[in-house]
This record gives structure tokens, sequence and C-alpha cells, in this order.
């Protein structure tokens, strides 16, 4: 860039400076001075000529005095003075932008403040630097949620107003706050901690199902009363859940809607393999297709225990009743770009080291234990993922160089997204705290 191409461009005058002093009517022909929220600066028209679109771009056309109210907020003829109410900080992303094209996003500035000042300084978004738009569009995302959020709030309260006061309506609203809102009352409270608690038992009840002397009698074909009184917690858990899913639907004002949320999915996941373990139990006594052996009940029983297996999905259900699960989805949701270059990351260092290393213990000490490059791919996932499960160990000088280097690199690589994720968690949180609060006020 040329020297002084910022003082040739614009300059700021200070305060004591006298612009009636020496100020001759020739010179408005040349400059203009711009007063945005008290703090002035020296424009030359020439500046403008490259942004005649912009705000200021269309003060060189104002050919009267009603055309230059129509854009700014007052005008001094004496010395040629434009006044703007606006942000004077945010006007000096947008001076820097009239002097050398550079448009910059301020940390300390909203970016819905910087939006709007783009829009009243027409100037499009597009402009942006590319460091500074993605920190851009990432925050509008951000805030588009919030507010998608917030009109469903509000909505939910204006529909609820204006819905006449029958008994039908009352009780709809009533089952709303007891199944959504747990902080509303009592009967939401308790409504949440029984969930909890049948989420608990389910657990436990899945952890005793898988014992040892259960699994015995699950091979034999056998049902002691341990193994009924387990199928009977579970039938009671499963109705509880059945009700609760019930309950939601019936409460919800679009059903299309409330079957699409992630939390739906999940409930409809955890429940049906319960149902279809019966329908199969039921099905596959006393049924056994012709002239195809113990393949057909084996095919069964793989079946019934992948189903069962499913049944850990309850837990999940913990999300609608915990603010920390809640915000570690939507940090996963917001953070897929980081993610993604996480394993991106892996991937190549994996890539890297794994041939490496089969390459070098096959060659210098013979190893057994490195037999092809997939088999490599494996120890360089957990080596660089600093599990290190000692299944597989280079014996090798030189290849106890690489797996250290795939130690150390796999560190670096996996600290380098931490940072960006870290303060994405704790954005999230705040925002979901404090749309908490907010509904606990209402």
């Amino acid at each position: 860039s040329l020297k002084g191409v910022f003082y040739q461009r614009a300059k700021l005058i200070h305060p004591q400076e006298d612009l009636l002093e020496g100020f001759h009517p020739d010179d408005r022909k040349h400059h203009i001075i711009i007063n945005v929220g008290g703090i002035k600066y020296l424009l030359p028209w020439t500046t403008l000529d490259e942004f005649p679109l912009t705000r200021l771009g269309q003060l060189k056309f104002c050919n009267n005095f009603d055309d230059i109210l129509n854009i700014c907020d007052d005008y001094d003829v004496t010395c040629n003075e434009f006044f703007f109410d606006r942000n004077p900080g945010a006007f000096r992303t947008i001076l820097t932008f009239l002097r050398v094209g550079k448009l910059r996003l301020l940390h300390e500035m909203c970016a819905l403040s910087f939006q709007e000042e783009l829009l009243y300084w027409g100037i499009e978004e597009d402009n942006l630097d590319w460091c500074c738009k993605r920190r851009y569009l990432q925050k509008m995302e951000e805030f588009t949620e919030i507010n998608e959020r917030e009109d469903d709030l509000i909505e939910n309260e204006t529909t609820g107003q204006t819905v006449e006061e029958t008994k039908i309506g009352l009780c709809m609203k009533k089952l709303q706050d007891m199944v959504e809102r747990p902080q509303s009352g009592l009967p939401g409270k308790v409504f949440a901690c029984l969930s909890v608690l049948f989420v608990t038992i389910t657990a436990v009840n899945l952890s005793i199902s898988t014992m040892p002397d259960l699994r015995e009698e699950e091979e034999k074909g056998e049902c002691s009363q341990m193994c009924y009184n387990i199928f009977i917690v579970e039938s009671v858990c499963v109705a509880w859940f059945s009700l609760e899913f019930l309950l939601r639907f019936i409460q919800a004002k679009s059903k299309f809607a409330f079957l699409r949320r992630p939390l739906t999915l999940i409930d409809i996941v955890a429940i049906l393999p319960y149902y279809i373990t019966l329908l199969v139990d039921t099905t596959s006594v006393g049924y056994k297709k012709p002239s195809s052996g113990s393949i057909y009940l084996d095919k069964v029983g793989l079946v019934l225990r992948i189903l069962r297996a499913l049944r850990i999905l309850y837990v999940m259900r913990l999300a609608r009743h915990s603010l920390g699960l809640q915000t570690l989805g939507l940090t996963a949701r917001r953070c897929t770009r980081e993610f993604g270059l996480l394993l991106l990351f892996l991937c190549v260092a994996i890539a890297l080291f794994a041939p490496l290393l089969y390459v070098i213990e096959n060659e210098m000490a013979d190893s057994q234990e490195f037999t092809s490059i997939p088999a490599c791919y494996w120890w360089a996932v957990i080596t660089m993922t600093t599990v290190g499960y000692g299944d597989m160990v280079p014996r090798s000088i030189p290849g106890q160089v690489v797996a250290l280097s795939s130690i150390l690199s796999g560190i670096l690589l996996m600290a380098f997204p931490v940072t960006s994720i870290f303060h994405t968690f704790s954005r999230s949180y705040m925002e979901l705290k404090q749309e908490q609060e907010r509904i606990m006020y209402r």
C-alpha cells in the first residue's frame, strides 16, 4: 500500500481543531466532513467515487437540502458537515472499508449490531474478509436458532392465550406444562423425577440381565424367578415410557414436527425393540422352518439380543431433563466442521504412520504382530488417540521412534480444535441456561 493512504482517503479531525478557520467555500467541492456520533472525519470526495451505491456515496448526487436530510440526520451548511446518529465504534470498520477496501468484524462488536450497521451504510456482507466472514455467519446462525426458539415460545404463549378457555383447552395446557416444563409446578417436577427414575431402573435392569447365570438360562431356554422378575420390571418401565410418549404426542400442536425431533426418534427406537421382541417370541414359539435345522433359531436369538441391547438408548432420554446433555448435543451440532477437521487430521496421520511402521517392523524386527497394513491402522488409531492397549508393540528402535512420533503427533492434532470446541460449548451452555431462566421467568 502507498504511504499515507489512510490520511489521503480520510482524516480524523481532533476536537480542538477549528473547522471554520481557514475554510474556503471551494473546499466543499473537494472534501466533506462526516460526523458520526460526535467523531468527525474529513473525507475527500474521491474516496467515495469507488462506492457510489453506499449511503455516503449517494451524498455526491444530492442536489438540495431535502435530499441530504433523506440520507443523513443533520447538515451544517457553513462547514459542509454531515451528521449521522450512529455507533462511532462500528463506523471505524466502515471507514476502513472506504479507505482500503477491507471489511473486518471487530471482536467486541455484536454481530446483529454489525449487520444493522452494514444495512444502514449500504455495504454488502460479501465484502467481509474470509477470516471474519466465517465467524460472522456462525454468529448469525446461533442468533437465528435463538430467535426461532423465542418465536416458538411466544407463539405457544399467544396461542395459549387466544384459545378458548374450555375444559379441553385447560387440560391440554396443564398437560403441556407437566410433560414439557418441569419447572412449571409440582406436577411437572414429579413427572420429570419419575421419568429419570424409570430410566435409572432400566439401566440397572439391563446390567443385571447380562449376568452369567441369566445368560446360561437364556441359552438353555429356561426362565427362573429372577428372569421373570426382570421381565416384569422391564415391562413396567416400557409401559411408563409408552405412556409418556403418548402424552407428549397428544399435547403436541404439530404432530409431524413432534415426530421429527431427535429426542422423539430416540424414544421410538428405544421403545419399539420391546414390542418387536414380544412379537418375535410369540411367533417363534413352536415354529421352526423345515430343513433349516437350528440356523433359523440362531438368527432369531441374534435378533433378540440385538434388540435388547438397544434398550441402552433409554439413557439418552435424560437429555430432556439435563442441561449438560442438551449443551453437549448443541455443541456437537455446531462443531461439525471442527470434528471433521479432527477426523481428517487423524486419518492423514494414520495413513502416514501405519505403512511406515509396517515396513520397518517387517524388515528389521521380523514382527509377527504387524502382519499387514490394515493391522497397523488399528495400532495407529490406538496410539494416536493415546489409548495404548499394548496388544501391538514395535520391537525395533526405528519402530519405537515412529511410535513416539505418532504419539506426539496425536496429542498435538487432537489439541488443535479443542479451543474452538470449548468456546462453542461455553457459549451454548450460557444460551441454554439463559433460555431456561427466561422460561422460568415467564
